[in-house]
């Protein structure tokens, strides 16, 4: 695999950078913060504006035809940034899932609104069990009339209550294996008995509860075949937790990058403190756990840009990450003293989503034995 970037990527990259440097400093992530829908409209016409919702989707859909490879290239930087957005939810779990397993009619109504901004999506497959896997989907849809009625409830639902479709995961037959009784259904907002409610969290990222309290969906809304629909989720579960290990990359190349400007300024005994050979130690240990980052994210993605096989380098990248990204906090805290723990000073905010990130999509342990499972079976 190279790891470099083609030129197109580069010049993706460096737009990026400078459009979120110019368009979301951290005054509009705070503000976000206390905002009801948590994210800023005028953002995210920008955002589609420039065509980054149409990256990974062929251009019939009005993409632009590029892979996941191009896409983690947008993702590390809003991650960098922190940008309040719906992108994640909208295209990484709602587009390319319809991408994956939607029917033609169901890719040109969903996905032209995807790629332009005009509609949000979102995924909700955990439950109680808070799993990833099939055995967890307890919700059920049962055949009523020429559609289904949905009942159940899903947790960790980002951007629930802003998204026009949640694509709900839901048991339609009770085979011997979980994997064969799952099926995917597009669920409109605003149809009777689906409600939606916050779910508070450290990081203040928008996750929500959804309630289905027997919501009526016609045939058409199925997601690819009935009792099929497990590949589907498994796949999109996947390309959630690649995504998530390049927006932590993001994150903890901003706080490598502002730990390094703040040692360079700050002074001490009459030097700056980056002048100590202490405090160096601990910038190249940062240094070296993002790159470290670096590496085994792009490995995922590229894995996944190349419909390869691909969960256990996803395994390996969310165990590392979750770790690294958690200790490049704690040793930037350590570098900065007590201004890092204050509500006005940046850092705060990295580290509280880096504590959120670090147990979605499965902590480390839970991905260390996913990959080892995965090392086993070869």
């Amino acid at each position: 695999m190279d790891m470099g970037l083609t030129e197109i990527q580069q010049m993706l990259k460096t737009s990026a950078q400078e459009f979120l440097a110019r368009e979301c400093p951290t005054t509009l992530v705070r503000e976000m913060e206390e905002d009801e829908r948590g994210y800023s409209d005028e953002l995210w016409r920008q955002i589609a504006g420039l065509g980054w919702a149409g990256v990974p989707f062929p251009e019939q859909y009005g993409g632009t035809g590029g892979d996941f490879l191009d896409l983690a290239v947008l993702l590390e930087e809003i991650g960098r940034a922190l940008a309040p957005t719906p992108y994640f939810s909208t295209v990484v779990l709602g587009g390319l899932t319809v991408l994956d397993g939607g029917s033609d009619a169901q890719k040109n109504d969903l996905l032209s609104r995807v790629t332009d901004g005009s509609s949000i999506l979102t995924l909700a497959v955990t439950e109680s069990s808070a799993t990833f896997e099939a055995w967890g989907v307890e919700a059920t849809a049962t055949a009523d009339g020429d559609g289904y009625a949905l009942n159940g409830t899903k947790l960790f639902v980002p951007d629930a209550h802003v998204a026009d479709v949640i694509i709900v995961a839901a048991r339609t037959g009770q085979e011997g294996d979980p994997a064969s009784g799952v099926t995917l259904f597009l669920v409109p907002s605003g149809l009777p008995g689906l409600e939606v409610s916050p779910i508070r969290i450290i990081g203040n990222e928008r996750q929500y509860e959804v309630r289905l309290n027997n919501v009526r969906v016609p045939a058409s809304s199925v997601l690819g075949e009935v009792n099929g629909g497990w590949p589907i989720a498994e796949r999109a579960i996947q390309r959630g937790v690649a995504g998530h290990c390049i927006t932590m990359l993001g994150g903890a190349s901003a706080v490598l990058d502002m730990t390094v400007e703040y040692v360079k300024q700050r002074t001490q005994f009459g030097r700056p403190v980056g002048s100590f050979q202490a405090v160096q130690h601990h910038c190249a240990q940062m240094a070296t756990d993002v790159e470290g980052c670096r590496g085994v994210a792009y490995q995922a993605a590229w894995s996944l840009a190349q419909d390869l096989p691909a969960q256990r380098e996803i395994s390996i990248a969310k165990a590392w990450i979750s770790q690294a990204y958690r200790r490049v906090c704690s040793t930037a805290h350590q570098c900065h003293g007590a201004i890092g723990f204050t509500k006005e000073h940046d850092l705060q905010l990295y580290t509280r989503r880096a504590k959120v990130q670090e147990l979605g999509y499965g902590d480390a342990n839970y991905h260390k034995e996913l990959a080892l499972a995965s090392i086993e079976s070869e």
